[in-house]
């Protein structure tokens, strides 16, 4: 069985961190643990406005909900990892 940890990261505008972490928190990463192929989640912030979320995933990862646009700088930007045998 393959392990991939997806690495999302969306920029806030400053107005709307707060409510956009709540969002990130409350709404998105929820939406993702009830899956059968989630294995675990975790949420970062920066002082420069993002959000970064790391879930780790057996096989095919999923998407994270479209965050509000209201609250966003940037778009999300994704990334995909595979353990590497050392």
């Amino acid at each position: 069985m393959d392990m991939i940890a997806r690495m999302w990261e969306v920029r806030a505008l400053a107005s709307g961190f707060d409510e956009l972490l709540t969002w990130v928190c409350d709404v998105a990463v929820p939406r993702l643990e009830v899956l059968p192929q989630h294995v675990s989640s975790d949420v970062y912030s920066s002082t420069d406005h993002r959000i970064v979320v790391i879930t780790k995933w057996r096989n095919t990862p999923e998407n994270l909900p479209v965050p509000p646009a209201k609250l966003v700088a940037r778009a999300p930007h994704v990334w995909d990892f595979s353990p590497v045998d050392r």
